[in-house]
């Protein structure tokens, strides 16, 4: 797969690259110390939009997922790795629509599964997502989704953390 060739950034605790590393290698070695973007879509009800992962995704396979999420490839800063992953995974353009950032999270601090900036997207209408990486989707209220989360759907490890951090009121 060409995942396992992927080379990513291997950072220190102020996010500073000290090296490279294959995708492959940082999972099997349990690292956390690379980068990743996240992105929820939500709408004007508030609700957000929820994938879910393939059957052929090598880590959380049929597990709910943020909106978007992938990793920065080496050399790539945040940004050009959310513009890269929306073309992707949802076929939009970063310039087209309406972004904020979120927060940034470290490992250290939030106990998240790497580096990550977490950004939302406002869309009223179901992102053209890419069949290779989710085979369905829901528009949920962040508390419907903590509620079924909380019964045991299952969800890629970061994803209620993050609802709680950002969307629980």
């Amino acid at each position: 797969m060409m995942q396992d060739l992927e080379i990513l950034d291997i950072v220190d605790e102020s996010d500073c690259v000290i090296g490279q590393k294959r995708r492959s290698e940082i999972y099997s070695q349990g690292l956390c110390n690379f980068r990743v973007v996240n992105s929820f879509v939500v709408n004007s009800l508030g609700k957000l939009w929820i994938p879910r992962r393939s059957a052929q995704k090598r880590i959380f396979p049929l597990c709910l997922d943020v909106s978007m999420g992938g990793h920065v490839e080496s050399g790539e800063t945040y940004e050009d790795a959310l513009q890269r992953e929306l073309e992707e995974e949802l076929n939009l353009d970063l310039n087209m629509v309406n972004t904020q950032l979120l927060g940034y999270l470290t490992p250290y601090k939030y106990q998240v599964s790497a580096f990550m900036k977490v950004y939302e997207i406002r869309l009223d209408y179901e992102p053209d997502y890419n069949q290779n990486d989710f085979i369905e989707s829901f528009w949920l209220y962040p508390s419907d989704l903590i509620e079924w989360l909380n019964k045991g759907e299952p969800a890629k490890s970061d994803l209620i953390k993050l609802v709680q951090m950002f969307y629980a009121n």
